[in-house]
């Protein structure tokens, strides 16, 4: 093995893993939120789906240029930026006497979380070919990983009674910090293949898989979103307690993206797509149906299981399209399904204001039984190459 080759193997995985576990615990740090920027800006649930829209809309403009901008600065600079960005957007949240601010505040960070997310899968994609062995599924494991640890260490700052304020600062520093750290440890050797940098529209089975991916991140965004708030105010306990609906998601969602290489090893891909879906409607339906912390916290950790390998199973299967190139799939998958994540807690909020939050949610069974239908379809390729 050569120097170069020997440092990418040794250095970059462990910055890309840094990257995604950062990226997780800001977005864990955001979730926690919820209810304490609901609470500042005295607002309901159809304006906190106006924030999550424009944190989509943010996103949807940042996707159609994140080649571009990492064709041209290249992806150590791009996570540099974007992630010191990012978390000064998530930190200033509560800075605003008018709620305008937090909805300028969230279309930057979807702005540029989304090429931080593009650039940081595509060297992850990168890595893994080099490798010659499944590694995406435990890259996105750090994800929920850090989703997990970032709710964790906001309900035990909440309970012990951290001003939220500081909460805020102190965790989007830290996050940053891990991000420079891992675009440095990243940088050494990874140099992504080029090729055309313009976003290019899907067609045939590709949009199927991007549709589906959009559902399977909808499903994801809404916990993420959605959950604290509904356990703080469906089963009316406090605060500190109800962030931990996001860490046991997160938790769930981390093992089995840890257990999921090993898993796709030993099952068909459709039959794994499918069962994951179903689990993740019946977890959906118990943690609704649940009358106290616990089973609400079972309910989302189910959820968190069913849904852990879907985006790596639909990304599979999207580099694998007849007549498409992997790169150009992975990267049509990847939007929609970034969109879904960002746009559908927007969904969650506008039927939650017209209706309930609990009617709202249910949706998201709704979703995941559409994805256990459309398994087979989707993935027929892999099916008949097994």
């Amino acid at each position: 093995m050569t120097h170069a080759a020997s440092d990418l193997h040794r250095s970059a995985p462990a910055g890309v893993r840094a990257l995604f576990f950062s990226a997780g615990a800001l977005f864990a740090t955001w979730g926690v939120h919820i209810p304490t920027v609901k609470a500042h800006y005295g607002v309901g649930e159809q304006a906190l789906g106006m924030a999550m829209l424009a944190t989509g809309l943010g996103a949807c403009v940042g996707l159609t240029q994140a080649g571009r901008v990492i064709a041209r600065f290249g992806p150590r600079r791009v996570l540099f930026v974007g992630g010191a960005a990012g978390a000064v957007a998530i930190a200033a949240l509560l800075l605003g006497q008018d709620f305008a601010w937090v909805l300028a505040l969230l279309f930057a960070f979807g702005l540029v979380s989304s090429s931080f997310d593009v650039a940081m899968n595509v060297v992850a994609n990168d890595i893994e070919q080099q490798a010659g062995r499944p590694l995406m599924s435990g890259f996105h494991g750090l994800f929920s990983a850090g989703g997990l640890v970032g709710a964790g260490l906001g309900a035990v700052a909440l309970r012990a009674g951290m001003a939220a304020e500081h909460h805020l600062w102190a965790s989007a520093l830290a996050c940053w910090a891990l991000a420079a750290w891992g675009a440095h440890r990243m940088a050494r050797g990874v140099a992504p293949a080029g090729g055309d940098a313009r976003f290019q529209w899907g067609h045939g089975p590709l949009v199927l898989l991007g549709v589906l991916s959009a559902l399977g991140l909808l499903c994801e965004g809404a916990m993420y979103d959605w959950s604290v708030l509904y356990v703080r105010d469906g089963l009316k306990v406090d605060q500190g307690s109800a962030a931990w609906a996001y860490a046991s998601f997160s938790g769930a969602m981390a093992a089995g993206r840890f257990g999921g290489d090993w898993v796709r090893a030993r099952l068909p891909a459709p039959r794994l797509l499918r069962a994951s879906a179903l689990l993740a409607a019946f977890g959906m339906t118990a943690a609704l149906l649940a009358t106290n912390l616990w089973l609400a916290l079972a309910g989302f950790a189910l959820v968190g299981l069913g849904l852990a390998n879907v985006v790596p199973l639909l990304f599979v299967a999207a580099a694998q399209v007849p007549g498409v190139a992997p790169a150009a799939g992975i990267a049509f998958v990847s939007a929609m399904g970034y969109f879904g994540m960002m746009g559908g807690p927007a969904l969650i909020g506008f039927v939650a204001q017209t209706a309930t939050l609990s009617v709202a949610l249910a949706q998201v069974v709704g979703f995941a039984l559409v994805l256990a239908v459309a398994s087979r379809r989707a993935l027929a390729a892999q099916s008949a190459s097994r």
